[in-house]
C-alpha cells in the first residue's frame, strides 16, 4: 500500500500464505505458538527458553536456528564425520563390539576414537587415559613394549660388564 502498510494483519497474510502453500501441494511448516522468551526448536520438537539459544545477529529474531543441545548432537556427528570418516552408527556398532569397554584396561567405557596419525585409519574406541597414553607415547610399539617392561620390573638400566664398558638390555 502507500501508506506502507499491508492490507492484512501479519496473523491473517501468514495464515493466507501458509493456506496457499498447502493448496500448492508445498510443505508448510505448521506454526508454534510460544511464550514470550521462548524458541520453538524443530530439531528436538521443545519450546525452550532464550537462554538455550546461541546468538546469530544475522538471524531476524537474533537467535540460532538450532537449541545448544541439538547444535552440540549435530556438531559431534559432523566432527566424526570429517575426522574420521565414521558416522555414529558405525561407531557405536564398534563400541558394540567391544562390549562397550575400552580394549586395553578393560574396565573403563569406551568414549573416544583411536586413530592412526600417521595413515589416519581408525583402530577403535579407546577410553580418554588409554587414548592419551597411547599417544603420548607417540604410537610407537616400542615405547609401549618398553613402559610395560618397567612397569613388570624389568630394569633398562645398562650394566656394567667391564671397566667403562656397558651393555643395554636387549
Amino acid at each position: 500500500m502507500r501508506d506502507g502498510l499491508q492490507a492484512y494483519c501479519r496473523e491473517c497474510a501468514a495464515a493466507y500464505h501458509q493456506q496457499r502453500q498447502v493448496a500448492k501441494g508445498r510443505n508448510a511448516r505448521p506454526r508454534v505458538d510460544v511464550p514470550e522468551g521462548h524458541k520453538y526448536c524443530r530439531t528436538c520438537g521443545e519450546i525452550k527458553p532464550h537462554s538455550e539459544w546461541q546468538r546469530n545477529r544475522s538471524a531476524s529474531d537474533g537467535l540460532a536456528t538450532l537449541c545448544r543441545s541439538c547444535k552440540a548432537v549435530k556438531g559431534r556427528a559432523r566432527h566424526l564425520k570429517r575426522s574420521y570418516g565414521l558416522t555414529e552408527a558405525e561407531r557405536d556398532e564398534m563400541v558394540a563390539s567391544q562390549m562397550g569397554l575400552c580394549v586395553i584396561c578393560l574396565n573403563a567405557p569406551a568414549v573416544h576414537v583411536d586413530h592412526c596419525h600417521k595413515t589416519g585409519k581408525v583402530r577403535g574406541v579407546l577410553c580418554f587415559n588409554c587414548n592419551s597414553a597411547i599417544g603420548k607415547l607417540g604410537d610407537d610399539p616400542d615405547a609401549v613394549r618398553r613402559a610395560a617392561a618397567y612397569l613388570e620390573g624389568i630394569a633398562w638400566k645398562p650394566t656394567l660388564v667391564a671397566p667403562g664398558v656397558y651393555q643395554l638390555p636387549s
